[in-house]
């Protein structure tokens, strides 16, 4: 009988546990659109299968890889290491540590190494190793997890600021999972040192790439499933429209290629339960209950989108394989290669640039 009663009692608390323990988030009901199938622009492939592995075991999560003109790759680490790798990646020198969680970075005209650092905000890293701070705020309100950054043919930096309410310990699950729009699109003038909020109440704002003639601005929005694109010049300047919308998985780091392409890395499929409940804050709050190993996981899919200027889907590289390179945080095009980060492997990638299909 004492047993059965411990039993009772262990159940009650189980339960009570997952209605009534505190969680940071405080979800908020939307309607996600009905995810597109895996078919046509989306059809599944091998292109990703052959990819190059460098930097194997050399650091945690290279989210980025940044190449330059010589061909050597930039990527940073989880704790906080930049590290330069010779173009054939077999050796690589530390450039410095910011102290915190470099995640997007590119380099602009003097040379310098722009770096979006999830807790330290934006910083730059000169030639010479020093690292200074450029900006780590805006509008009265800290960065709670500096994303991505591109920087313009006029020397202006755009970036995000993925989420002012939550950091980097579960890697935007919370906030996805909360979606109460705490992204910001943001904009440096290293003129002025002035920092100015493009747009805001984004959800999840990710990666960010600056296109052709300095003319706009995207920004991914993780947990909206889409790209919006930002004006910044002509008749539409200061607004901001839908890219491409209803994508069929999580859109984590996007980047021009300079002439006719962005290309944007999709971290994971959709998860079909996430979207299930999206209408239903308190089962979400129940998820975010859950023990680590309980939570839904994404699923291991390689997946990168080459869009046109329109937002038209015009190259689609997959690799569905569980042992894939994956997931992909980001892709940047440099030297006739495409270069793969990710933030929870320890390597990165590249493959030559596929042939238009």
């Amino acid at each position: 009988m004492r047993l059965k009663h411990l039993v009772v009692l262990l159940l009650l608390a189980l339960v009570g546990y997952l209605l009534f323990w505190p969680v940071p988030v405080q979800p908020l009901a939307w309607t996600p659109p009905s995810a597109p199938a895996y078919a046509g622009p989306y059809a599944p492939n091998d292109a990703l299968a052959r990819v190059e592995h460098l930097g194997v075991n050399a650091g945690e999560g290279p989210e980025t890889v940044t190449p330059d003109a010589q061909g050597r790759m930039v990527v940073g680490y989880k704790d906080g290491r930049v590290e330069r790798y010779a173009a054939d990646g077999l050796s690589h020198e530390t450039l410095n540590n910011t102290g915190g969680r470099p995640e997007g970075h590119a380099y602009d005209a003097q040379g310098n190494l722009v770096i979006a650092d999830a807790i330290k905000g934006l910083l730059r890293l000169h030639p010479d190793g020093k690292i200074e701070t450029l900006t780590n705020s805006a509008d009265g309100v800290p960065f709670g997890f500096t994303d991505d950054v591109a920087v313009a043919q006029d020397g202006n930096i755009y970036f995000s600021d993925a989420s002012s309410k939550f950091g980097t310990a579960m890697l935007g699950v919370d906030d996805v999972i909360e979606h109460g729009g705490h992204g910001r699109l943001l904009k440096y003038d290293p003129a002025s040192g002035k920092t100015a909020v493009l747009l805001s109440g984004l959800q999840f704002a990710n990666g960010v790439a600056v296109g052709p003639d300095d003319a706009y601005v995207l920004v991914n929005e993780t947990g909206n499933y889409d790209v919006l694109r930002y004006w910044l010049k002509g008749d539409k300047a200061g607004s901001s429209e839908v890219f491409i919308a209803n994508l069929p998985g999580l859109p984590d780091g996007i980047s021009f290629n300079g002439r006719d392409t962005f290309w944007l890395a999709i971290y994971a499929p959709r998860d079909k339960l996430l979207d299930a409940v999206a209408g239903l804050p308190f089962l979400r709050k129940i998820t975010m209950r859950l023990p680590q190993a309980l939570m839904p996981k994404p699923e291991r899919h390689a997946f990168v989108l080459g869009l046109d200027l329109n937002g038209k889907v015009v190259r689609n590289l997959q690799d569905p394989r569980g042992d894939s390179f994956a997931p992909i945080t980001a892709a940047k095009e440099a030297n006739g290669m495409l270069y793969f980060g990710s933030v929870i492997r320890s390597e990165f990638a590249r493959m030559p640039v596929p042939k238009a299909e």
